[in-house]
């Protein structure tokens, strides 16, 4: 896993820095895939993107969840990210590099600025993939609330959002990958959710019902 990570991780920034953003997606997708088999976790998928641009909200209950977007989202999509995370080796870089969007959660006009260069970023074809919860929900169960920031993205870029559950990724991770269990995780894309028309005063109400379907989507798969 060490290798892989180390190997598939080089090669990700190395595309990044030849301007090759989608072949470093691709990178992180087989990266995803290796760790996953190698943890013995078995992924099925249901639904199908849009076509065109999304903005894609995820619930967020562990660290497995990034190898897990990578690998089975069927979409070429970017993750918006605190900005933090650059500072880390391999997979700090392949965030610069690689085109995904970093938020500067400390400063407001940065943040603000961030939102804006990425509802840039979607209008020209680029679809986003966010964790609305705004970092792992660290509870054994349920997804916490969603931030309306990455609705009023949506909303500003005047595209879908779909909402993503990913179910049974808190029974195979109960306390973090060093005590990973192999099983089953589902990861479902729900129909997408209008957003055209809409004023930016609705991100809240959108927020909720978005996470409203996520949860629903939750509650299915785990009963």
């Amino acid at each position: 896993m060490v290798a892989s990570t180390l190997s598939l991780g080089l090669l990700a920034v190395l595309c990044g820095l030849a301007g090759q953003g989608a072949l470093a997606r691709d990178v992180a997708g087989w990266w995803g895939r290796t760790l996953l088999w190698a943890w013995g976790v078995r992924v099925t998928v249901r639904g199908q993107p849009p076509a065109g641009p999304a903005v894609f909200a995820a619930n967020h209950a562990s660290a497995l969840d990034i190898p897990l977007v990578f690998a089975h989202l069927p979409a070429d999509f970017r993750i918006v990210h605190k900005r933090s995370l650059y500072v880390l080796p391999l997979f700090g870089w392949y965030l610069y590099l690689g085109g995904h969007i970093g938020i500067d959660r400390g400063n407001a006009f940065r943040a603000r600025r961030s939102l804006t260069h990425a509802a840039e970023r979607i209008r020209g074809g680029t679809s986003v993939l966010v964790f609305p919860e705004g970092t792992r929900n660290r509870a054994s169960s349920g997804v916490a609330a969603f931030k309306r920031g990455s609705f009023v993205l949506a909303l500003e870029a005047g595209v879908p959002v779909v909402p993503v559950s990913l179910s049974g990724v808190k029974a195979i991770v109960p306390r973090g990958l060093l005590h990973i269990q192999p099983g089953l995780v589902q990861v479902t894309l729900h129909a997408p959710v209008a957003t055209e028309g809409l004023p930016v005063e609705q991100a809240a109400a959108l927020a909720e019902r978005v996470r409203a379907v996520v949860v629903a989507g939750c509650a299915e798969d785990a009963a």
